[in-house]
């Protein structure tokens, strides 16, 4: 899936609703229509947004590894899944986040949606701007260089 180029700068009103950027919408053209899935995110706290279409393909990819007759592995696919929200956008184009996921995700009012190779992930615009200045320079083009082959 090719997700859309950038990040996005969007609001938050007070009853959870997120206005979608317009280019944001055109660069996932008619996927937009399908609806989308949100959950909390795995390694930061953000809300990952994810295509109706690729949030399949990661079940599909749960279900070919992990077994729901071993306790563990059921119990991984019981916590990956919780918290996850099938959305659509409403007729003015904009998102409703469900109140669990705002507070899980942070969000308070100024957010970030932003793409990463495998989703899409919606920040609180300030942890945003601090997770991006986690890493120096220096560590970043040291893990670039030794992961790009």
């Amino acid at each position: 899936m090719s997700y859309p180029v950038g990040h996005f700068n969007c609001k938050l009103d007070a009853k959870g609703r997120l206005m979608i950027p317009s280019e944001f919408k055109e660069q996932l053209g008619e996927q937009v229509e399908e609806g989308f899935v949100l959950r909390p995110g795995l390694h930061a706290t953000c809300l990952e947004l994810y295509t109706r279409k690729d949030w399949d393909e990661v079940q599909a990819q749960l279900r070919a590894s992990f077994s729901q007759f071993i306790a563990k592995q059921e119990a991984v696919l019981r916590k990956y899944n919780a918290g996850a929200r099938f959305v659509k956008l409403d007729a003015t184009g904009r998102l409703q986040i469900p109140k669990d996921l705002i507070e899980k995700g942070a969000l308070v009012k100024d957010v970030i949606i932003t793409s990463v190779t495998t989703k899409m992930e919606i920040w609180d615009k300030e942890r945003y701007d601090q997770s991006i200045n986690e890493l120096d320079d220096e560590e970043f083009f040291n893990l670039l260089s030794e992961n790009i082959k």
